[in-house]
């Protein structure tokens, strides 16, 4: 079975002087993730260890460098899924752990599906991972961002530029076994109202996998990739025989069309064949599979 992993940097104004960090970073993130898969490790290693590079880098909307809230707080959301089992660890708005995909696989690993706030944390706290500070989250750059009052081209790297838009990172693996993963990480709207959720942590929204139709990770503007559940839908478009890249750009075109939505998403099929498309006026991503000697990274 071919491997293969994409991951993405968040979907909106990228300014042109972030090109570089953009690409950088999920190239970064693409080589983290296929060293496991290169020595046949696991499609949900894959996919956590490559949004675990794109959480600390601060040039990315998720945990370290997020965006703020209304009331100058990261609130943090994270989802994981396991493709094979069906397994999923979510978590939502939680302020003091540094890498929330992290915190996601464990609650993947507990009976739990989705925990929030202050009771994620007492779980993570509980499962031996230590709670880092406020501080440790919020980039100089971020605060200063906040204190002015977040304006058009002010979202960390490609993430959401101001309160109407919702950067986060994300990939999707399958490895050598025909596994597929999708991990999805994001700090959210800029200047968003304190405890709003997403599609990030939504199963079948801001992430989905299952073996034999494909995964997805979604950016955007979560709202509307909940009210159409985009992330399944873009899945059930694989299983009916669209190739990747087409069900990519049929899922994008249904978020504008019927709820006027933006943003975008990467995908991987069942034969490993990689998939994105956005709306938005830019996407970071990057991508490398069987047959290809470096990763592939863009923003457009």
């Amino acid at each position: 079975m071919s491997i293969a992993l994409i991951v993405h940097g968040g979907a909106g104004d990228i300014q042109p002087g972030r090109y570089d960090l953009c690409r950088a970073g999920c190239r970064d993130a693409v080589l983290a993730g296929w060293d496991i898969l290169k020595n046949g490790g696991s499609a949900l290693d894959a996919a956590m260890r490559a949004v675990v590079a794109l959480e600390d880098n601060p040039n990315f909307n998720a945990a370290t460098g997020a965006t703020l809230n209304a009331d100058g707080v990261v609130e943090l959301d994270a989802g994981l899924m396991d493709g094979a089992t069906l397994d999923v660890g979510a978590i939502a708005s939680v302020t003091q752990i540094k890498n929330p995909i992290l915190l996601a696989r464990l609650v993947l690993q507990s009976p739990h599906v989705l925990l929030t706030s202050i009771g994620a944390e007492r779980f993570a706290q509980e499962q031996g991972m230590a709670l880092c500070r406020q501080e440790d989250l919020v980039t100089p750059a971020q605060l200063d961002r906040w204190r002015k009052g977040y304006r058009p081209g002010d979202g960390v790297g490609v993430s959401g530029t101001d309160e109407e838009k919702h950067g986060t990172v994300g990939a999707v693996a399958i490895d050598s076994e025909g596994h597929i993963a999708a991990a999805t990480s994001t700090g959210g709207m800029a200047n968003k109202h304190p405890g709003r959720v997403g599609d990030t942590p939504l199963i079948g929204c801001g992430f989905y996998a299952e073996d034999g139709m494909g995964g997805v990770s979604s950016t955007g503007a979560g709202e509307y990739f909940v009210r159409l559940l985009l992330a399944r839908r873009a899945c059930e478009f694989l299983a009916h025989g669209m190739s990747a890249q087409a069900a990519a750009e049929s899922a994008i075109r249904l978020l504008g069309e019927r709820v006027g939505g933006d943003g975008g998403l990467i995908l991987i099929d069942r034969q490993g064949h990689v998939g994105f498309s956005h709306n938005t006026p830019n996407m970071a991503y990057g991508y490398l599979a069987d047959g290809m000697e470096t990763p592939q990274v863009g923003v457009e």
